[in-house]
């Protein structure tokens, strides 16, 4: 399954046309037989009370459509300086190439049915094609970075044609956030900023934007999930919606149906480039937090708590003394970080960031980073089986924090049968080729196939700082903790090449 983004080419079917033009053909020849009789259907019965609560939701849409569309705007993001936009046109050349060639969508889109007949609506290039929404009737769009990154020439066109080329472009690549501003004029209307966190899986919404550059298209669905991470942006908590989300929406709103925007369109998971009813959206609480910041200061300033996490399964909840799966371990604390200073220390779990519940990496990542440096707040933990409350007192993140280092493999050790690794010493030598100058530990030098090390997801190159909660620095304490515990689980806490993280093995 490919998560697409929607900077894409815009095409037209002319095939469609002829088939239509022919049925309308058909229907109008002379008919070479006796008249049939015919009957009148009769209309479907229904209750009024049915039909008027399908009438009431559809004037619903209706009201947000009249209401938002004139805020939903069209950006392309033009590399060559001279280019004006042009009507489509078809032309023999174009016909059945495949108008999505040069792009990102190129083998998305390869011998896909209805390509035959397609026609790019402007020559191709490395810009970009989506949709924006207007937050400031003064000129200002909210978009996806995706959309204006590049640097090429930004054009803004608005619901009624008019065109505006944007003066700055701000952008947040983490979040996939970015801010057009251009000069407008008195008739450019604002769009309502709702409340995404209000949302709730189950409420309608309506997204608007201009998919494969068909203007001011409307679609409706519902919040299907929320919260989502799929691995595209540095930072996620997607809102999830089955409204038909395509290429080209990426920027566009997606409302309640108070015509407030709750996110913005940003990708879809699709398996042939179209809408297979999985939308994911930037919340609007997370998309305001950033432009209000790209608009007064040019860049985003982020707070860091200086930890590294990972999720609570099941089995590590039980080796950490949680009772239930919840929150997120620490699995390092950085030196001279802002948690070292709060007292947090590796093995603890986050339940609580600032009286709010931590479910996810993700979640508490976003909350630590939208703190306001200099504002205390407070962390509920468990440690070893008991509740504690720590102060937090938030930090601006340093500019080269967080840069990770590469590990090669290492070779030469001591094996343990019962796990299937081979363990072998970390010296200067070797914590220096791993990029571990600063660590303690043992280092996996093997690890054996089908074994319950391999199943846990161990690897060659890992080291192990600590064993059942006991730190080790070497391979005798490593040995000597394992053989204590033969018969159960062993939580190991292992730092890669991804960072830090537990793990439990089967001894």
């Amino acid at each position: 399954m490919k998560h697409s983004r929607s900077k894409i080419y815009a095409a037209l079917i002319a095939a469609p046309l002829t088939v239509a033009a022919t049925g309308l053909l058909i229907a109008a020849a002379p008919a070479t037989h006796s008249a049939m009789p015919t009957a009148t259907a009769k209309p479907l019965a229904i209750s009024p009370e049915t039909l008027n609560v399908a009438n009431s939701l559809s004037e619903a849409f209706r009201n947000v459509a009249t209401h938002v569309l004139p805020s939903v705007v069209a950006i392309e993001n033009r590399p060559d300086t001279t280019w004006q936009a042009k009507k489509p046109t078809v032309n023999d050349d174009a016909l059945g190439q495949n108008p999505f060639k040069g792009t990102p969508f190129e083998d998305m889109f390869r011998g896909q049915p209805g390509m035959q007949g397609m026609v790019p609506r402007a020559p191709r290039s490395q810009g970009g094609i989506g949709s924006g929404v207007i937050i400031d009737s003064a000129g200002v769009v909210l978009t996806n970075n995706h959309v204006v990154e590049g640097g090429g020439k930004v054009i803004v066109r608005t619901q009624d044609g008019r065109e505006f080329v944007a003066i700055e472009v701000l952008t947040d690549p983490k979040t996939d956030i970015a801010v057009v501003k251009f000069e407008g004029d008195s008739n450019l209307v604002a769009a309502a900023i709702g409340d995404s966190d209000k949302m709730a899986v189950g409420d309608w919404v309506v997204a608007l934007g201009q998919p494969f550059g068909l203007e001011s298209t409307v679609t409706a669905g519902i919040v299907s999930a929320k919260n989502r991470g799929i691995g595209i942006t540095d930072r996620e908590n997607f809102i999830q919606t089955d409204a038909a989300i395509n290429p080209g929406n990426s920027g566009g709103p997606l409302v309640n149906l108070r015509g407030e925007v709750i996110g913005i369109n940003t990708a879809i998971s699709s398996r042939g480039g179209g809408n297979n009813g999985v939308g994911f959206a930037v919340p609007s609480n997370l998309a305001h937090w950033v432009s209000n910041q790209l608009v007064t200061s040019g860049k985003v300033q982020r707070s860091y708590l200086g930890v590294a996490i990972q999720p609570v399964s099941h089995e590590l909840a039980s080796q950490l003394g949680v009772r239930a799966r919840g929150g997120v371990a620490i699995t390092n604390v950085m030196t001279g970080t802002p948690a070292e200073k709060s007292g947090l220390k590796t093995g603890d779990v986050i339940v609580k960031f600032a009286g709010h519940a931590v479910t996810t990496p993700q979640q508490l990542q976003l909350a630590v980073e939208q703190s306001t440096v200099g504002q205390t707040s407070t962390i509920s933990i468990v440690r070893a089986g008991k509740p504690m409350e720590l102060p937090y007192l938030a930090e601006s993140v340093p500019g080269d924090f967080g840069s990770s280092v590469s590990q090669k493999k290492n070779s030469d050790g001591t094996k343990l049968q019962s796990l299937g690794i081979e363990i072998a010493p970390l010296t200067k030598d070797v914590a220096k080729q791993l990029g571990m100058e600063d660590q303690s530990g043992v280092v996996i030098a093997a690890v054996q196939d089908d074994s319950s090390a391999s199943e846990a997801g161990l690897e060659p190159g890992m080291v192990i700082a600590q064993v059942n909660r006991q730190d080790v620095s070497t391979v005798e304490d490593f040995a000597r903790i394992v053989k204590a515990d033969s018969d159960g689980s062993i939580l190991l806490l292992v730092r890669g090449e991804h960072g830090s993280r537990f793990i439990v093995v089967n001894n």
